[in-house]
């Protein structure tokens, strides 16, 4: 699966372009399916040789409450589950305000 399509690339809100917002919009989600970590994207932007920093919000098993940060595309293309399948984009998820993503 590609996680990153055209049209995502062109509307992805810029990095800092919502730091000034008390609850920032979320427009993507990406998950490990044989896990329970879940990256949900807020803002990027291209860096060099095509790959993308994104600002996070990370919550798994490990940090159920979350944590903000940043990820790299090509670093999420690396993850494996324990089953050993990747990264995917939650086809269904409909942009909302990171206080009503759970």
């Amino acid at each position: 699966m590609k996680l990153l399509t055209e049209e995502i690339k062109r509307t992805l809100p810029k990095l800092y372009s919502q730091e000034e917002v008390t609850d920032p919009m979320v427009p993507l989600k990406f998950f490990t399916p044989d896990s329970s970590f879940t990256w949900l994207i807020i803002e990027g932007d291209e860096e060099s040789e095509g790959d993308w920093l994104f600002f996070c919000k990370v919550v798994s098993h490990l940090c159920p409450e979350g944590e903000l940060g940043y990820v790299r595309l090509s670093d999420l293309e690396e993850i494996r589950g324990p089953l050993g399948l990747p990264v995917e984009r939650d086809l269904y998820w409909e942009a909302k305000p990171l206080s009503k993503c759970k």
